[in-house]
């Protein structure tokens, strides 16, 4: 820039000056490694001027490095050198793991000058031979620090590390007092250097949910070898090494996932405790409610449009039914208007028709003509209608007696010749009515049904009750398979005899049951006296008294069910105890009933395979 003239001094302009032209440098060698200096730290400076200050900003770390002077010094052990505190021998305690490389050396440098044997032997002071000397400590101490990975090993279990945990009863009282400094102390492990922040109470969602999502996939380079109790170089042997070396590795993997359970107790803790995530709970909680509110009230108001689009249609379809039932009743009354109309006119033909022939003697000379031609008149009155009565009448008004008469006969003749043609017919439609019903019967209809055909039905309908599958094609199944008749029925034609029993009153029923028991008699009266006369089997020996005819009753059959179930077939003197077992029967009648109750359950299951093999085809 151009200095400002003086007071006394003026400003002359001799020329322009030429326009400024952009040229591009690239910068090599020292002058980049400048460039990228000033561009880092956005300044514009000098290569020199930044070498400057690098210089002097270390001569000042260097004039602020103060070691603490370390009281126990005098008094450690190099054998225990495990258990010392590495950053107090060198007088950093104060910084311990902030502390550099650079101020590391510093201090080991001071160290040395301080307490090196030969400055305390020069100084007077009795010096330990050998290892045991306590500045072994010294030289233990900047090994482990000056290596990175000695160093993370001795940081990760540095005896001045607060592990503990916070209650949830001391989070809840001043969380971010107490539950900060914890984060922050053990935040040093994180293998990620940006690492966020507790927070306020004014903290958004999305801040402590990268908070806690940071922490709760805390990934952390914290290890424990420094605490292996044995050291693999003291082995003698290999085998003995890789032992020490699976118990160093089971240590270390178990301490450390202890580490990560402490870790994972405070997050835990913290996230229970964080006053902030109770107000967002209550936050989301509220905001849910109120959708499910307007949700609701949106619902109501679809339903409320529904109900009256719903209410309009109705409303709609109750004006078009009443217009509809209007005109439907406005046409009713003009058809009934018309209809009477009609009627009168007929009526008035007729009373015309009537008295016209009336005056005119019904056109004829003699009594009993005129007593037919009355009858004829009336006959042509109920049948005509309203038109020919009418031409009838035009002809009667302008005919003559005989034209009069002829006109008449011939309605009568086309009457006459109508209501023969309805007889036909009808007697047509008896006819094919009455030859229907024969056909029907004989294909095992409403006829055809003998006794044995109705007793047999009676049977099939108690021995197959309501609910069997198929049931009436089963019942029609067993009286085709059992009936002597040759007649197949169906289950449609079983179906209408059944309903047909049914509305008979109780006399006609004992009376069909009356001729099934005389049919029965009959049949077994006429079996050969020979077989009365015979000798009976072993099996239906007689010695166990008279068979009683009685039929048998529902008590004595489950009396008979139950002994058959309590003696089996392999039971001695079987059907001597069963017969024992039901009163007033001998062992006759229940070996019959037993082989009458097989059958039946023989039948009765062919019935029903025969409909289910019908059914399946």
């Amino acid at each position: 820039m151009l200095k400002e003239a003086l007071e006394s001094q003026n400003t002359v302009v001799f020329n322009t000056i030429a326009a400024s032209v952009q040229v591009q440098v690239e910068p090599v060698g020292r002058w980049f490694e400048a460039f990228l200096k000033r561009r880092i730290r956005n300044v514009s400076a000098s290569f020199q001027e930044l070498e400057e200050e690098e210089e002097l900003s270390e001569e000042e770390e260097d004039e602020e490095l103060q070691l603490e002077e370390y009281p126990m010094l005098k008094t450690l052990d190099p054998k225990d050198w495990k258990n010392q505190d590495h950053y107090a021998v060198l007088g950093l305690a104060h910084m311990r793991y902030k502390a550099t490389q650079k101020q590391i050396k510093a201090a080991h440098k001071a160290m040395v000058l301080k307490h090196h044997p030969d400055k305390r032997k020069a100084a007077g002071e009795q010096i330990v031979k050998g290892d045991n000397d306590y500045f072994t400590c010294i030289t233990k101490a900047i090994e482990i620090l000056s290596d990175p990975v000695k160093r993370r090993a001795f940081d990760s279990v540095d005896p001045t590390f607060d592990n503990m945990v916070p209650s949830k009863a001391e989070g809840k009282e001043n969380f971010f007092e107490v539950f900060a400094p914890v984060f922050e102390r053990n935040a040093r492990w994180s293998t990620k250097k940006l690492i966020p922040n507790l927070g306020s109470m004014e903290s958004s969602f999305e801040d402590v949910d990268n908070f806690y999502s940071f922490w709760y996939n805390f990934d952390s380079w914290r290890e424990f070898s420094y605490l292996d109790e044995e050291e693999k170089e003291k082995a003698e042997c290999r085998d003995e090494r890789r032992w020490i070396e699976k118990q160093n590795r089971a240590s270390r993997a178990q301490r450390k996932k202890e580490e990560m359970n402490r870790i994972r107790t405070l997050v835990d803790t913290a996230y229970s405790c964080d006053p902030r995530i109770k107000k967002f709970k209550e936050e989301e909680k509220a905001r849910k409610e109120s959708e499910k509110k307007a949700k609701a009230e949106a619902k109501k108001k679809e339903q409320e449009e529904k109900e009256r689009a719903r209410q309009a249609e109705l409303e709609a379809a109750r004006l078009a039914r009443e217009k509809e039932e209007e005109e439907a009743k406005q046409a009713a009354q003009l058809a009934k208007k018309e209809k009477e109309a009609q009627k009168k006119a007929i009526k008035k033909e007729r009373q015309k028709l009537r008295t016209t022939c009336k005056n005119c003697n019904y056109f004829v000379d003699n009594e009993a003509e005129s007593v037919k031609m009355m009858e004829d008149v009336e006959k042509l009155c109920d049948r005509l209608e309203l038109i020919s009565l009418q031409n009838l009448n035009e002809v009667l008004a302008s005919g003559n007696k005989e034209q009069s008469r002829t006109a008449i006969e011939k309605q009568v003749l086309e009457v006459n010749a109508q209501l023969q043609r309805e007889r036909e017919a009808e007697v047509k439609a008896q006819q094919a009515a009455r030859s229907l019903e024969q056909t029907s019967g004989s294909t095992g209809g409403s006829k055809g049904w003998n006794e044995e055909d109705l007793q047999l039905l009676i049977k099939a309908v108690n021995l197959f009750p309501a609910g069997t599958n198929a049931r009436w094609e089963v019942i029609a199944n067993y009286m085709n398979l059992h009936s002597s008749s040759g007649i197949k029925r169906t289950a449609k034609d079983v179906i209408n005899k059944a309903k047909t029993l049914q509305k008979l009153d109780p006399h006609q029923k004992d009376e069909v049951n009356k001729k099934a028991f005389e049919k029965f008699k009959k049949e077994h009266a006429a079996v050969p006296t020979t077989v009365d006369n015979a000798v009976p089997s072993e099996r239906f020996d007689g010695s166990t008294g008279d068979s009683n005819s009685a039929p048998w009753t529902t008590e004595e059959q489950k009396l008979l069910e139950q002994a058959l179930k309590t003696y089996p077939v392999s039971t001695p003197e079987r059907w001597d105890k069963i017969a024992a077992t039901v009163p007033g029967r001998t062992k006759k009648d229940c070996m019959k009933r037993y082989k009458e109750l097989v059958e039946m359950i023989k039948a009765k299951k062919a019935a029903q395979e025969q409909v289910a093999a019908k059914s399946k085809k």
